[in-house]
């Protein structure tokens, strides 16, 4: 859709109950935000897709569930809890607190991120371009500080520096330390892959434009580790795997893009990153990014924890650290993308239908049953919704008329409805309505399950 502002995303979300405003009636909580039973179905049904096609579908990879609490050295050694921080910079006049970064990046749209400079170069280019307080428009700021994003909490009874643990601030850390379980237990050879989809937890000091910024977040992580002379050959390769995957998905090939970072914007031991944005209503933003990480974390890992993490090369007999390439896509940043890509306003002589033309696969339901009238067809309608639902998610709407149902469900993007009526009765056939094409078709009861497979794959 032209012209979608987030706004509109975010009311959308609501009122359909895709998400909700956290702890809403205790005044909500800052940038905190709850799934509702339409945004839980669709979050469940991408994670599903990206764990078929990472996991399910990739040889040699495996799955896993690390846990979020994990002992404090993990952070020392990766280096969160020295460097894991962002510029912070005040504004003088009205107090509020901003990321030096994010505020070149929306001053110019995009066309310089500051990611990678020091905060020297970020104070300049905030001064010399008098880039102004998104607050309150004045350009007055002060010097940049540090902020430190893992959350930090206690484990145990007391609170002292012994029973410090962090929250992860992300989830490959939890790959890393299990390197060596996965390699023996599933007799991994080089080159394979370790995913797994879980929380993190960063304290954001700007986060915003609703769920694309979040301090609670979880993510779709995947490990692959290579031998250290074919690191870019499979970064090249992981980087169009997850553009196919996001057009597989439904987003359109002209909202996507890829963005290779500068020399200057790569960390000290990445040799490349690609991120891969798409148009969001407020600009064009990262939502999947693609790093090759060398061997930088298992190296600092075995120094840190004094235990061996390197691969014994079967055919030559040489160990060695492996190289690491990142695929990481965060799920709630790929539910706004893919809503955002499929919501749209129809005008129908007249009338606005309100639709969105979601992949069947990641729809909530999948199928509505309808009675044509409630009085005479809704006992065989809800036959027909017990045998459905045990195939799919199905819903059942008998209020109203049924153009107003068959709109209630396009909006909320079900591919299908089926409609009850004296014909089901009599002759065992319903009829089939397709969500975006509108068009309906004849089909024998006892044939709908397939056809409804057949068409969700």
């Amino acid at each position: 859709m032209k012209d979608l502002t987030m706004e509109k995303i975010v009311n959308y979300c609501k009122q359909y109950g895709f998400v909700y405003q956290g702890s809403e009636i205790y005044g909500g909580l800052a940038n905190s935000w709850d799934y509702g039973p339409l945004g839980k179905e669709i979050k469940e049904n991408i994670k599903k897709a990206w764990w078929k096609k990472f996991i399910q579908e990739e040889r040699n990879s495996f799955g896993l569930d690390a846990a979020i609490i994990m002992n404090p050295e993990v952070w020392v050694a990766s280096g969160h809890v020295a460097s894991f921080a962002d510029p912070l910079i005040d504004c003088k006049s009205c107090k509020s607190r901003h990321r030096a970064d994010k505020l070149i990046e929306d001053f110019t749209e995009g066309k310089e991120t500051g990611d990678g400079w020091d905060n020297k170069k970020l104070e300049k280019y905030i001064a010399d371009n008098k880039i102004p307080c998104p607050k309150c428009g004045k350009s007055d700021f002060t010097g940049i500080r540090q902020f430190n994003l893992l959350f930090e909490t206690h484990m145990g009874v007391t609170e002292d520096s012994a029973s410090k643990v962090y929250l992860r601030g992300e989830t490959a850390q939890g790959i890393f330390v299990n390197f060596n379980n996965v390699l023996r237990s599933g007799r991994a050879k080089i080159p394979f892959g370790i995913g797994q989809i879980g929380k993190a937890f960063r304290n954001e000091i700007t986060p915003g434009n609703f769920i694309f910024r979040t301090r609670e977040f979880e993510q779709m992580e995947y490990e692959f580790f290579c031998k250290p002379d074919t690191d870019l050959e499979w970064h090249t390769y992981w980087k169009q795997k997850c553009l196919d995957f996001l057009k597989d998905v439904g987003l359109r090939e002209e909202n996507l893009r890829y963005r290779d970072h500068s020399p200057e914007e790569l960390s000290f031991y990445s040799k490349a990153t690609t991120d891969i944005e798409y148009k969001y209503p407020m600009g064009w933003g990262e939502l999947w990014g693609i790093a090759d990480r060398t061997n930088y974390d298992l190296s600092v890992h075995e120094e840190h924890a004094k235990t061996e993490l390197r691969y014994l090369d079967p055919e030559t007999n040489e160990k060695y650290i492996p190289y690491v390439i990142e695929p990481s896509v965060g799920v709630d940043r790929l539910f706004l993308a893919i809503l955002c890509d499929a919501y749209d306003e129809e005008d129908l002589d007249g009338d606005t239908r309100e639709v969105l033309h979601i992949a069947p696969s990641l729809a909530a339901y999948k199928v509505a049953v309808l009675p044509l009238v409630k009085k005479y067809h809704s006992e065989k309608a809800m036959e027909v919704w017990n045998e459905l639902s045990k195939q799919f998610m199905t819903s059942y709407d008998e209020s109203g008329s049924i153009g107003k149902r068959y709109r209630r469900s396009d909006a909320i993007g079900t591919p299908f409805c089926i409609t009850i009526d004296d014909e089901t009765i009599n002759n065992g056939t319903v009829t089939i309505r397709e969500r975006d094409t509108m068009k309906q078709e004849t089909v024998e009861l006892s044939k709908v399950v397939d056809y409804i497979k057949e068409r969700i794959k």
